[in-house]
């Protein structure tokens, strides 16, 4: 008898359950959006510039020659953080890498810091948000999460390495398509790469634009030979799309 009691639930189990699940869910965005409201209540926005990196260039790279470990430890985490929270200025921090670690180094920071902020943005978008938008969208949503789904790596290189949307959008929207977090990853990583080299490259020499005492913008930066290569590269990455829709054809006929 006191089994059976217990395997019967009260009106009010389901609902709390269900409560319980939404805050589970909601708790990572209500963390997200007061660590962002915190960033502009403070005022850190000011501190992601060009102006501020000229104004602290002495005490930045002598924490770099005294602590290497310690300085790309903070970077990564404040890289990643910031991409997590989609905060403004992931430019700035991108060519900040290359200008304390030089062109290479600072392009791996750079993509390991990167390629964690957008993996943690991507499993709370997909577990918050992504289970509820797929099951409310449309028959529209689920014939585009099947053929996204279908060649996701290929799609999501071309994405990453192709500067077409915001980055904080292409970290959001693979995970309203269900794609797989390995592919994801991978995607990220190394799609990024290119164009991490090149802001980290732009930052290497930034150290003789700081010494002439001129101003420096981002104007430029993506020059059209380094779009048309990422370009190349991307239509590279759309090869097994292609091959696949040819050989469905052919199989058809």
């Amino acid at each position: 008898m006191t089994q059976l009691v217990k395997t019967i639930e009260t009106p009010t189990q389901p609902q709390r359950r269900r409560a319980s699940e939404l805050a589970r869910r909601g708790l990572p965005l209500a963390v997200m959006a007061a660590a962002i409201g915190a960033f502009f209540g403070l005022g850190l926005d000011q501190y992601v510039t060009f102006d501020a990196l000229r104004e602290h260039r002495e005490l930045l790279t002598g924490f770099v020659s005294d602590h290497a470990i310690a300085a790309v430890a903070v970077f990564v985490v404040l890289y990643a953080v910031a991409t997590a929270l989609s905060l403004p200025g992931g430019a700035v921090l991108s060519v900040t890498g290359g200008f304390l670690f030089g062109s290479v180094l600072g392009t791996a920071w750079i993509v390991i810091a990167a390629t964690l902020g957008a993996t943690a943005l991507f499993l709370v978008a997909k577990t918050a948000l992504g289970d509820a938008l797929r099951s409310k969208a449309g028959p529209w949503l689920r014939k585009m999460e099947d053929g996204f789904r279908e060649s996701a790596l290929s799609y999501l290189l071309v994405l990453r390495l192709v500067p077409l949307f915001p980055f904080f959008i292409v970290n959001l929207v693979p995970a309203f398509l269900g794609v797989r977090l390995r592919t994801y990853v991978i995607a990220t990583f190394v799609g990024i790469i290119p164009g991490a080299f090149v802001f980290a490259s732009v930052g290497a020499g930034l150290g003789s634009v700081f010494d002439a005492m001129e101003d420096f913008t981002l104007v430029g930066v993506l020059t059209p030979e380094i779009v048309t290569a990422l370009v190349g590269l991307a239509a590279l990455s759309l090869l097994p799309v292609v091959y696949k829709k040819l050989k469905a054809q052919r199989a058809d006929a």
